[in-house]
Parts: C-alpha cells; structure tokens; sequence
C-alpha cells in the first residue's frame, strides 16, 4: 500500500528536482551575459500574403473538391500559384539583400 505512494513521491521529488535545480544553481551568475534575442517583425503585406497563401488553396478545395475529383488539376491551380509566387518573393528578397 505505501510503496505506491512512496513510488509517487519519489517521481515528484525528481521531477521538482529537475525543474528547480537549474534555478537554484544559477542565482549567483550574472544574468546581463545572455544575448538578447531579436524580435520577428511581420509587415501588414506579409500577414496579407501568409493569409492568402492558406485561404487560397482552402477555398479552391472548397470548390474544386479534389476528393472526389481530378487531384492534379487542384495542385496545379489550387496550390500552384502560392508556391509560385512564395518563389518568385524568395528570389527577389535575395536579389535585394545582395
């Protein structure tokens, strides 16, 4: 009966130790050292073009209904032409870094 619940609190006090020692250990370090990570900025244009990349093909699916018919003809203009112009962007973007 109580080597189950000892069995419990040993996991706990493991976990809890695996949570808790790393903050304990590191009090005395300085915590100015880490990097401060960059902030990810997305333009108005680039939410417009992430959203139209998934409400393109979901409602050319829609309409389409490539689950019962021809699956080539759904990729082709249901998905084709958000690869197409996520590469045409992709090219540019390198050419304008350069």
């Amino acid at each position: 009966m109580f080597s189950g619940i000892q069995e419990i609190l040993v996991l706990v006090v493991i976990i809890l130790g695996i949570l808790f020692l790393p903050r304990i250990l590191n009090r005395g370090q300085e915590k100015n050292s880490a990097v401060p990570r960059p902030t990810i900025v997305i333009s108005g244009k680039m939410r417009l073009a992430m959203a139209a990349s998934v409400l393109w093909p979901a409602v050319m699916a829609v309409f389409m209904q490539p689950w019962q018919k021809d699956l080539f003809h759904y990729i082709i203009i249901g998905i084709g032409p958000v690869v197409l112009l996520w590469i045409i962007y992709w090219v540019l973007t390198g050419f304008r870094k350069k």
